[in-house]
């Protein structure tokens, strides 16, 4: 029992090690042939903080754990909202921007309902995985068309500044972004074996551990990301990190999986995850449009968020105990 701890343990610290070694290197890469700052933050920044849930899921969908798979996508969703933004919120209170009331929580509401009438039926086949895929790939088009038309994008001062104080030899990119790969990769797998073998050995679903430890330590990127965004007053980032990964997460990490192998779904994911998952995404709506003034995810209501995730996660636990 002590080695498949330890496996989970090292794991996730490699996993997120690895992550971050991963996008350094991606950016640097990438800016050397030279893509643009906006370019860089939205797609290599963007599908490297989502590199651990896009890893872990795939590599369990492979190995025939789909529990994990599922769990891992859909629990760091309820993670991303409810204890990041509400960890975030109590170190600095998280400001609405308009845009993204009219365009990313619409986008991300309309993409959790296609993923509840997808698992509807208790699977996802890879006609249905394709057309998540598709439909990421439509909203990552659109996304970065819209961005370089813009004149000005705050988004991409803020990476071309990032890249400056980080400049790398491209060498040394190359090297760091080969040697983050190859580790995204152990890591993955040894965090899906250590994750599986608890599971069986104390009697506890895979979908239960997917949807808690691995969802908490593959979204601990977004958690740093979050954090030090809200620190500088970079509210747009903050918010911006976390629907962004949600919908990286519902589209592109269960379409990954799912196109690697057809996913079962248990019933409970229906009946309580998704559940949790789309009213706290709703909550988002309310909590930024605001009823004396502008949207703000205050203190208050980031500990309220912050309690919903911790009762989330004790319903879990008190599940597992009485069974």
């Amino acid at each position: 029992m002590t080695f498949p701890f330890l496996a989970l343990i090292i794991g996730l610290a490699l996993l997120v090690w690895s992550a971050d070694r991963f996008v350094d290197g991606s950016a640097s890469t990438a800016r050397y042939f030279g893509m643009s700052p906006l370019l860089i933050g939205m797609v290599i920044v963007g599908f490297g903080t989502s590199a651990p849930e896009m890893m872990v899921s795939a590599i369990s969908a492979y190995q025939g754990n789909p529990g994990i798979a599922i769990g891992n996508a859909y629990g760091s969703n309820i993670t991303n909202i409810a204890l990041i933004l509400g960890i975030t919120a109590l170190i600095n209170p998280i400001h609405f921007q308009s845009k993204i009331l009219r365009k990313e929580l619409p986008i991300l509401t309309l993409v959790t309902v296609l993923a509840g009438w997808q698992i509807f039926d208790n699977q996802i086949t890879r006609l249905e995985a394709v057309i998540l895929l598709l439909v990421f790939f439509v909203l990552m088009a659109w996304t970065v068309w819209g961005g370089l038309k813009a004149k000005t994008d705050s988004f991409g001062s803020e990476v071309e500044k990032d890249l400056d104080s980080r400049e790398l030899p491209i060498s040394k990119a190359v090297f760091k972004l080969i040697t983050g790969l190859i580790l995204l990769i152990v890591s993955s797998r040894l965090l899906v074996w250590g994750a599986v073998k608890i599971a069986h050995d104390f009697g506890v679903s895979d979908l239960i551990i997917g949807l808690t430890i691995v969802a908490i330590g593959t979204s601990l990127p977004e958690l740093a990301s979050s954090v030090i965004a809200a620190r500088k007053g970079e509210h747009e980032i903050a918010l911006g990190n976390v629907l962004g990964s949600n919908l990286f997460n519902t589209l592109a990490v269960v379409g990954i999986a799912g196109s690697i192998a057809p996913v079962s779904v248990e019933p409970e994911v229906i009946t309580r995850d998704l559940l949790v998952m789309a009213g706290l995404t709703v909550s988002l709506f309310v909590i930024g449009y605001g009823f004396k003034g502008p949207g703000i995810v205050n203190r208050f209501e980031g500990s309220a968020l912050l309690a919903c995730y911790f009762g989330y996660v004790g319903y879990l636990v008190y599940g597992v105990l009485v069974q």
